[in-house]
């Protein structure tokens, strides 16, 4: 693999590379999870590199090549465990009139016919007018309602796709005395807090299923928009002003559900580090790669300001690193 840069400590390992020729460096069934936001299928533009997802010439040559990543990951990925896709629905221009692109479907298509279960999917709710800022939809203006409300459009909420790899997860994902952190913008309600950490009868353990209520809803209206790593130092001339890593919260309650301590979260398209730094601080191990020089910069700061601060969690499972750092 042809690495121009990298970060690789005992906890995590980033690269600053194309993502395909990084995961065919890595054994077969050696992820437990993945996380990722894919380029949107050319709504936004990151980099002028022809290995660019988002510099493809059409939406159909952006599946050509997205195989390529979804065909790694099957492979790498651990049988019955999953990967997670954060998408949104894609306006076919800004008009205000044009249809929107199924891409939250396209993507769930395609997985299933490289072998994934489609397990499901999390909406993850959008202010109209925050959705208007950030894609430049003109339906979504006022003005289309002054003028013609048939021009209205929607302010699509994100998704979490997931998908189960083929075959029987070998190590199950257990939380034997329930969930105990919540990653959201609701306060647990007072008579349930005393219930943390409850070594009984988890059907009585009214804490862990207050939040396994919120998590395993279909609509996440409690995702804080704004828990996000530090993204703004990493852009340059190339960047759209809408670049936005994902949510903290997001990323934190995937892994709580899907991973177990001391495993290994892969993310593809690390843009600034949230799919690595989240695992690594909830005590798993990071791969992250990513072809924007500028973003890993970004993401390396970042990880240095989690190490600096006590954050990142250890466990007794050293993360071997061998095969990677061979080929780099």
């Amino acid at each position: 693999m042809a690495v121009i840069d990298q970060r690789v400590t005992d906890s995590y390992a980033i690269y600053l590379g194309d993502c395909v020729e990084g995961m065919q460096s890595l054994p077969d069934s050696s992820i437990h999870l993945s996380i990722y936001s894919p380029p949107f299928g050319g709504l936004y533009h990151y980099s002028s590199d022809d290995r660019d997802l988002s510099n493809c010439p059409d939406y159909k040559s952006f599946f050509d090549h997205y195989e390529f990543v979804v065909r790694e990951l099957t492979r790498v990925t651990l049988p019955g465990r999953m990967t997670a896709v954060h998408c949104m629905e894609i306006p076919r221009s800004n008009s205000g009139t044009d249809s929107l692109k199924d891409f939250p479907g396209d993507i769930i298509r395609l997985h299933e016919r490289l072998g994934w279960e489609y397990a499901g999917r999390h909406a993850i709710w959008k202010e109209p007018l925050a959705v208007r800022l950030r894609t430049m939809q003109k339906n979504l203006a006022h003005a289309s309602l002054v003028a013609d409300s048939m021009d209205c459009g929607i302010a699509s909420a994100d998704y979490l796709l997931l998908f189960r790899n083929q075959g029987k997860n070998p190590i199950p994902v257990a939380h034997p005395i329930g969930l105990m952190e919540y990653a959201g913008d609701r306060a647990p309600p007072a008579e349930v807090l005393s219930y943390r950490g409850w070594k009984g009868k988890q059907t009585e353990n009214r804490f862990s299923h207050w939040i396994w209520r919120q998590y395993a809803d279909s609509m996440w209206d409690d995702i804080r928009i704004d828990r996000v790593l530090p993204y703004k130092a990493s852009r340059d001339s190339e960047d759209e002003k809408h670049v936005h890593p994902l949510q903290l919260d997001v990323i934190e309650r995937v892994i709580t559900l899907r991973s177990n301590p001391g495993e290994t979260v892969l993310t593809p398209f690390m843009g600034v580090g949230s799919e690595v730094y989240m695992p690594v601080i909830m005590g798993r191990r990071g791969i992250g790669f990513e072809l924007k020089a500028s973003y890993f910069r970004q993401a390396a700061k970042n990880m240095e300001a989690a190490a600096s601060n006590g954050l990142l969690k250890k466990d007794n499972a050293e993360f071997d690193f061998e095969q990677e750092e061979a080929v780099a």
